[in-house]
């Protein structure tokens, strides 16, 4: 695994947010934060459930996210973002909510 990010929710809005449509968020991009924070903002009528929502969460890079997965509780997911990326929250033994990115060249 490699770290990729952090994110946290937010109430206000922030400067290049896009949509995510199937889950009715903003979201920011974490390549453009200097200490790598994702700002996620969710539309009132959300899919997304708690603790994914208001909890925050630590990104990481995966190869196979089937393999990472394994012996966590999944939350939510797993989802594909565009042609290169599928991710998946999932929730530790300890309560640590973590987003695994499987990237695709």
């Amino acid at each position: 695994m490699v770290f990729d990010h952090v994110g946290y929710r937010t109430y206000k809005k922030h400067d290049n947010e896009f949509f995510y449509t199937p889950n009715k968020v903003w979201i920011t991009d974490s390549e453009k934060h200097p200490f790598k924070v994702e700002w996620l903002r969710y539309a009132e009528d959300t899919p997304v459930l708690e603790p994914v929502k208001s909890q925050p969460h630590v990104g990481y890079r995966v190869d196979s996210l089937e393999t990472a997965m394994k012996g966590l509780d999944l939350l939510l997911g797993p989802m594909v973002i565009d042609e290169h990326k599928r991710v998946a929250f999932c929730r530790c033994s300890d309560g640590a909510i973590v987003e695994l990115m499987e990237i695709r060249q």
